[in-house]
């Protein structure tokens, strides 16, 4: 008798969002130069909303419903990690200071773009050759020893090409699809996340739903340096309500400790977060959310900060009730980071279907009378 084959749920993303996506990656947006990635972000989410604006720093939102008194923001956050050209040396190469958690480990042999006065120079993270270093006295790739060749030889041909101390640095590595299964690049954190949310805005749009609430989709700026982009727009929007995502750490690879951080799989569905910044009947209305529409999801604890915008939104403007919805992610902090394609769906429709459960003047005091 033959196998039935399996039915596959049909995909919420179109052509038009996959090529997005791939645009969006392929584009950098270090922290504090994300004006270029926030372009393509706004330009791709404008057809989904009433109004949009970019603050000061250059966290982008697009409001849904924008004269209603009841704020409701999701957020995610736009930067990636990068580099600073921060010496130059008078034969021509270039050490760098990090913009974010930088991984001094990875950069060997890799290829980078630097972003000059006079547009984008290409460099190399140079390396000894394995046949010139002593073995078990090998030097480890560090700040103090890992450095940029741009074809120079000289301090002045460096500065010649619109190089100086500050110009920014990223990966030049792009986004691929890995066995038909993962969505593969740099700056999968957190540019999935503002993938994700301009998905839910488009949902919104294409299923002519009618909210009861201003809804804020917010692609904040610097949140790998501190939270700033959100800690900035909470002043700015005072929300009522605040759903974040973020990407958190696939557990299943070598080297990794579920012990210490949680038995997450990617491809097993979102992630929720329970800690102190994450408000228990909000973090409720998301399960039930996810329970009655049979969303599949993980669950992981934060013992103090989640580490994420979360916490910028939560202790703001008296406490705003917040909370976390993580997309599983490997290799964090690498040129390939990599997600599962049916976690990003899953992750967007939670989002949208927690959405549908909040009411104007939604009550989430935490002892109600």
């Amino acid at each position: 008798m033959a196998k039935k084959k399996e039915k596959t749920a049909k995909s919420i993303l179109t052509k038009d969002s996959i090529e997005f996506l791939r645009n969006y990656l392929n584009n950098s947006s270090p922290t504090g130069f994300e004006s270029s990635g926030q372009k393509l972000w706004l330009d791709y989410v404008k057809p989904y909303i009433d109004d949009h604006f970019v603050d000061n720093y250059g966290t982008a939102v697009g409001v849904i419903n924008p004269k209603a008194d009841f704020k409701v923001v999701i957020e995610a956050h736009a930067d990636e990690i990068s580099w600073f050209v921060n010496y130059i040396t008078n034969d021509g190469l270039i050490y760098v200071c990090r913009n974010g958690g930088s991984d001094h480990m990875i950069a060997p042999s890799k290829r980078v773009n630097i972003y000059g006065d006079k547009g984008i120079v290409k460099g190399i993270f140079g390396w000894p050759a394995i046949h010139v270093r002593e073995a078990g006295k090998e030097e480890a790739p560090s700040l103090k020893n890992i450095f940029l060749d741009c074809g120079c030889t000289s301090k002045k041909e460096v500065e010649e090409l619109g190089v100086h101390v500050g110009c920014v640095i990223t990966y030049e590595d792009e986004f691929m699809v890995l066995n038909d299964r993962y969505y593969v690049g740099r700056a999968l954190d957190n540019r999935a996340g503002g993938f994700m949310i301009a998905e839910v805005a488009r949902l919104l749009k294409e299923n002519k739903m009618k909210l009861p609430f201003g809804l804020y989709i917010v692609n904040s700026v610097q949140e790998e340096v501190g939270l700033r982009g959100a800690e900035m727009i909470t002043q700015t929007i005072k929300p009522n309500v605040a759903i974040v995502t973020d990407v958190c750490h696939d557990t299943q690879t070598p080297m990794m400790n579920k012990i210490a951080s949680g038995d997450i799989s990617c491809g097993k569905g979102p992630v929720v977060t329970y800690g102190p910044a994450v408000q228990n009947n909000l973090l409720k209305l998301i399960i039930d959310s996810a329970t009655k529409n049979k969303i599949t999801f993980q669950r992981l604890a934060a013992s103090r900060s989640t580490g994420t915008d979360t916490d910028a939104f939560a202790y703001s403007t008296g406490g705003v009730p917040s909370a976390l919805i993580s997309l599983p992610l490997r290799y964090m902090h690498t040129t390939v980071e990599s997600v599962h394609k049916e976690d990003v769906e899953n992750v967007i429709k939670l989002i949208f279907e927690s959405l549908k459960n909040i009411k104007n003047n939604h009550d989430f005091k935490y002892i109600k009378k």
